[in-house]
């Protein structure tokens, strides 16, 4: 299998590593083409970024012919059979370490921006390439964060041939790699795009994955007036927020939904608000026939939104899982709702009315399961209906919970890059339309 590129590389990479998330993990990118890869891991994890720079020690005159490694910190490894071999003497090897140290230092200026290099001691160091060709670098950088004091080291890399990960597994605690290959040929031909990553892309993704850290998210609980009822809501505002999201569940379920506070949370981390919120009270929920009042449902969301507009000053868009999905369409396509787009995670398109579907303009994105066939069916007959953009996203291998590993990482990122993607006003003409 080929991916498509780097970040299609490391969202899956990531899939292998989930026993890590809620570890005291950093993810270490080696520059510069695994740093996307590692960039990926890193959101996925919900683990730190940071920049892995070695610098192999190579022979005079044979400079492929490794001696050793250098990192920061003054971390130093050697080989002495090739120091023996090669007859190195110290001034030989002091000369080249000099050299190499100050290229290392340039370097990791260049790429921190002034940061400070992220602690490894005593943690897990998972150390992450866009793929191994001899393993040297690899190698040199598992021995680097060793000498850091790194309490465990994980090796991931997307591809590799089976020889030279075998013997890097004598070096790191553990090597996750998808695809090993007797004959691996190029790295660069397993990736469909493998263009150079420049300088400028590893700073920047660095500083992102930096930023969001540092925001201090304003998190509370609400009560709403909306229709009749005050209902029980959670905020998250984090610093500098672009936009916020309406959160409607499915029936049998609430604001406390763990799925929908995963996605929830994603969407806080790309700098988006959030607001988790009951459409019924506890008493109304008893009654199933409320529980599928769509048109109630709808009337509820929206005037939580109107109050989600007043109280953040941003605009608002609407995430409907199940059932709620066809609440926050109906609400969508009300007149004046300025909701600028829907994302549907397992939604019941068809429960909204046709007249509803074919009102709206705000871009909507469908993501359902490929094994939920049912649910893919209806979802497919209700995008017939609609005339404003929107496309189906189907999840390889997902049920309707989106239970199986990865699955719902899927969604979450589907639904970080729909909102952040369409932050302007809906659409009010007629667009192209889009499907799966």
């Amino acid at each position: 299998m080929r991916y498509d590129d780097r970040r299609t590389a490391g969202r899956l990479l990531a899939e292998g590593l989930e026993e890590l998330r809620g570890q005291d993990v950093v993810v270490l990118g080696l520059p510069r083409g695994g740093v996307p890869v590692a960039a990926e891991v890193a959101r996925r994890l919900d683990a730190p970024l940071d920049v892995l720079v070695v610098r192999k020690l190579g022979v005079p005159d044979q400079p492929e012919w490794g001696f050793g490694a250098i990192g920061e910190h003054g971390v130093r490894v050697l080989n002495r059979d090739v120091i023996g071999e090669a007859g190195l003497t110290s001034a030989e090897r002091g000369a080249v370490e000099t050299a190499e140290r100050a290229e290392l230092e340039r370097r990791v200026r260049g790429y921190r921006q002034g940061r400070e290099a992220l602690p490894v001691a005593g943690r897990t160091a998972l150390v992450v390439d866009d793929g191994l060709a001899t393993g040297a670098t690899a190698e040199a950088a598992c021995r680097v964060v060793r000498g850091q004091g790194a309490a465990r080291v994980v090796l991931a890399v997307p591809v590799g041939p089976a020889h030279s990960v075998a013997r890097l597994r004598q070096v790191a605690d553990d090597v996750v790699c998808p695809q090993t290959h007797r004959i691996l040929g190029s790295v660069g031909a397993w990736y469909r795009d493998f263009g150079q990553v420049p300088d400028a892309e590893v700073t920047s993704l660095l500083a992102a994955a930096a930023g969001p850290r540092s925001a201090s998210p304003s998190d509370r609980e609400v009560l709403i007036p909306a229709a009749g009822a005050r209902v029980g809501a959670r905020l998250v505002v984090p610093d500098g927020a672009a936009a916020a999201v309406a959160f409607a569940h499915g029936s049998g379920s609430s604001r406390l939904s763990p799925r929908n506070q995963y996605v929830a949370t994603a969407l806080n981390r790309a700098g988006l608000a959030t607001l988790l919120l009951d459409l019924l009270t506890d008493g109304e929920a008893h009654d199933r026939h409320n529980v599928f009042d769509i048109l109630l449902l709808a009337r509820r969301l929206h005037a939580a939104s109107v109050w989600l507009r007043e109280e953040t000053g941003l605009p608002v868009a609407y995430f409907g899982a199940s059932t709620g999905a066809a609440a926050a369409l109906e609400a969508a396509a009300l007149s004046g709702s300025d909701v600028r787009s829907v994302v549907s995670r397992g939604g019941r398109p068809d429960l909204a009315t046709p007249a509803a579907l074919a009102r709206l303009r705000a871009p909507t994105l469908l993501i359902v399961g490929s094994r939920d066939t049912q649910v893919l069916s209806l979802n497919r007959l209700a995008a017939d209906r609609m005339h404003c953009e929107h496309r189906i996203a189907v999840v390889p291998g997902a049920t309707h919970l989106f239970e199986e590993p990865g699955t719902l990482t899927t969604v979450a990122e589907l639904a970080r890059d729909w909102f952040t993607a369409h932050l302007g006003r809906p659409t009010t003409g007629t667009p192209p339309r889009r499907s799966a």
